[in-house]
């Protein structure tokens, strides 16, 4: 076990306690990572920040539940991906976020050498690309590509069927490949 997992083992441990100094501390660890995953399902920064306060109050008011089967942090990521797409259903049932007019950017640079510069440009265009997809496509990409999930899990956390997320997540990789040669060319 490497030291940064003991770490945030004794810290969970002090967070079942009640310790508000082991809890900022977890959230200091992990928020980055974690806003970084509800910006992409929300569309919007603000937005994304309500989502993960209320995802760290939920963690750390169901910590007794994390039985360390997986890391803390998947287990909070679960937690993050959950209430960013139940946050962007219900905003969307509402019309309360015009998607067209929310912009978001990737701020996690940290450790990317300068000479990538065009690489992180052509990334950059990718993504942005991806805001044009349809609600479905983009967060199904974002889920496989960007956070690495399986279809099987795409599927159980969009509540789709395996067939069904195969086939979305096979059209929005088209539809992407479709607008990206609109943009390059």
């Amino acid at each position: 076990m490497s030291q940064s997992s003991i770490d945030t083992e004794v810290l969970l441990q002090l967070c079942k306690k009640g310790d508000k100094g082991a809890q900022m501390a977890i959230y200091k660890q992990y928020f980055r990572a974690m806003y970084n995953v509800a910006v992409r399902i929300v569309h919007d920064p603000y937005e994304a920040e309500d989502v993960l306060q209320e995802s760290f109050l939920s963690a750390f008011s169901k910590l007794d539940s994390y039985r360390g089967e997986t890391t803390f942090g998947a287990w909070l990521k679960r937690i993050v991906i959950n209430n960013s797409i139940y946050h962007y259903r219900k905003q969307q049932k509402n019309d309360n976020v015009p998607l067209d007019d929310v912009m978001y950017r990737v701020e996690d640079n940290d450790g990317i050498d300068p000479d990538h510069d065009f690489t992180n440009m052509k990334a950059q265009k990718v993504l942005e690309t991806m805001k044009m997809l349809k609600d479905n496509y983009r967060v199904s990409l974002t889920l496989h590509l960007i956070e690495g999930y399986d279809y099987e899990e795409v599927s159980e956390i969009m509540g789709i069927s395996y067939a069904n997320c195969r086939t979305t997540i096979s059209r929005a990789k088209e539809s992407l490949r479709k607008k990206l040669t609109e943009v390059w060319t």
